[in-house]
């Protein structure tokens, strides 16, 4: 299915590509025949006595036009087939980022970054080899086995054309079938290993200092160097069976030509074709063994194609969009009614159904325990969760029914996870608002206290390191909150917004939110007495065992 999914988009390019592939392998089964039949006819009729007589111009013409035939075919199916090939996987990448984009938030919060990235670059690794190593070759080789038998029925004699027909068809592909069941094992090992062992590499090179501090820096050394040597085991094994299978297509190969050549002789001997006519078998083995040399490479691989597509295709399932309207009042208001929410669809509620409503310009201080649900009601609140029971209306309508691009423009939610990337304090900030000033970002940054330690780090142009490394955890969770401020959103989501800064810092930051945006309603998680006090009224959430 995901094959055929691949070559829908690219369907002109892939028929053309394996329209090509058909020419490479018939001009080469063409090219052996002729040769062995020029060859041989050439010799006897030199044993006859009339050589001077024989047409040695046509058929090294039409050699030479097969030899560069086949050479220009070969170039054009591989820039077709490759090119085609990078299209389909590049619209496959947009299709799984759409699909991954529309899971539920607290399974993209399970996701490990490193993890997930090596998965998904090995997965569609895979899936190139699928169509240029598998089904391509499979279909090409199969049309050009068919079409040979069918010329050799009329050219040479049909028990030739037999033998070589349902040899070609049918002993390689039980070699594959054989193959691919013995190194299904070795092949989801080495993809395992892979990358455990790419992950794992990741996680030491990131995580060097702090295995440093605890003395663990040798024990992760040791972790990714035993995924790698079960890596390079479960390679050995598959490369074994590799050599295996290519000895047994070999085999297979020669035996085939040697029975050609054991038929035709006896056909010779009998009278019922000439010796030039029996030699066009022979080579057309020889060449056929071309058309089923991609069994190789493709048995080594099948597993890991495989796995990739049953992991790739449950991602690729887009959800039904979201609403339409698109006309949300410039102040719009949050109104939570009767809100519950029970995870997976269980009996539990996280919190007692909450009814509660924001004004814009108002400032509402969600308080309560860890654990009684308040991130899960900003989460809610931005549309990320859908709810058990109850509705959120923002503008007067269901969070659902506006459409993705405007919750995305109007709401900002600041979760308790700062995101930011490797670059420039200016591309951190620019994230959310691309054309913003520098004048836009200074205020930003002088709204959330920031400004001056920016300036004392070299300014927008300062560099930040991987995950925004190079900044404190309050320096961090401040630059995530002047981006927020940048969007110039309607309604502003904060879970614990002043966490990790000092009091005096915490009543400044949360004095410049409200001026920064005097008119957005703010609804926020709060443990900290600072950030209670900075809002306009609170309410308490309670855990429910109901």
């Amino acid at each position: 299915m995901l094959v055929v999914m691949l070559v829908r988009g690219e369907r002109r390019a892939f028929l053309r590509g394996l329209a090509l592939a058909v020419t490479v392998l018939a001009m080469g089964v063409a090219l052996l025949g002729l040769s062995g039949w020029f060859i041989t006819a050439a010799a006897a009729a030199g044993m006859a006595g009339i050589g001077i007589l024989f047409n040695v111009f046509a058929p090294s013409a039409m050699v030479r036009l097969l030899a560069l035939g086949r050479t220009a075919a070969r170039y054009g199916e591989r820039l077709l087939t490759h090119d085609a090939t990078l299209r389909a996987l590049s619209h496959l990448r947009i299709r799984l980022l759409q699909g991954l984009l529309t899971r539920p938030y607290r399974t993209l919060e399970r996701l490990r970054a490193n993890t997930f990235l090596n998965r998904v670059t090995a997965d569609i690794d895979a899936l190139d080899g699928a169509l240029l190593r598998l089904v391509l070759p499979a279909l090409a080789g199969g049309a050009v086995i068919v079409t040979a038998s069918v010329a050799l029925w009329l050219l040479v004699y049909p028990s030739i054309a037999l033998i070589l027909g349902t040899g070609f068809l049918l002993l390689p592909t039980m070699v594959f079938l054989l193959g691919q069941r013995i190194a299904r094992r070795p092949a989801r090992q080495a993809e395992a290993a892979m990358q455990a062992s790419r992950s794992r590499l990741i996680d030491l090179i990131a995580g060097r200092d702090d295995l440093t501090v605890y003395g663990q820096l040798q024990a992760a050394e040791d972790h990714a160097r035993n995924a790698h040597l079960r890596h390079s085991t479960a390679r050995a094994r598959l490369d074994r069976i590799e050599r295996l299978t290519q000895a047994a297509l070999d085999l297979t190969g020669a035996g085939l030509t040697a029975a050609a050549l054991a038929v035709g002789a006896m056909l010779v001997q009998a009278g019922e074709i000439s010796a030039a006519r029996a030699a066009i078998g022979v080579f057309a083995a020889l060449a056929l063994g071309e058309a089923v040399a991609p069994v190789r490479r493709a048995l080594s691989e099948i597993g890991r194609m495989t796995q990739a597509a049953r992991r790739i295709l449950p991602s690729l399932a887009v959800a039904a969009p979201g609403g339409t309207r698109e006309d949300m009042p410039g102040t719009p208001s949050l109104a939570l009614r009767d809100l519950d929410y029970r995870p997976g669809g269980s009996g539990r509620r996280v919190f007692a159904p909450l009814s509660l409503t924001v004004a814009p310009g108002e400032i509402v201080a969600l308080t309560g325990p860890s654990g009684c649900g308040k991130s899960t009601v900003l989460l809610l609140a931005a549309g990320a969760l859908e709810p058990s029971g109850g509705t959120v209306d923002i503008g007067g309508a269901a969070v659902g029914a506006w459409s993705r691009e405007v919750l995305g423009a109007r709401i900002a939610l600041v979760p308790q996870r700062n995101a930011l990337i490797a670059g420039s304090i200016a591309e951190n900030l620019r994230l959310a608002a691309p054309g913003a000033a520098p004048r836009d970002l200074w205020q930003a940054l002088e709204a959330v206290q920031l400004a001056e330690t920016i300036r004392a780090r070299g300014g927008l142009d300062s560099r930040l390191g991987f995950r925004g490394a190079g900044l404190s955890g309050g320096e961090a969770r401040r630059l995530v909150l002047a981006r927020a401020i940048l969007k110039r959103p309607a309604v502003l989501l904060l879970d614990e917004p002043t966490e990790g800064l000092d009091e005096a810092t915490a009543q400044a930051v949360m004095a410049g939110l409200r001026r920064a945006l005097p008119e957005a309603v703010i609804l926020l998680a709060a443990h900290r007495r600072v950030e209670i006090a900075a809002a306009d009224r609170s309410m308490a959430l309670d855990r429910t065992e109901s």
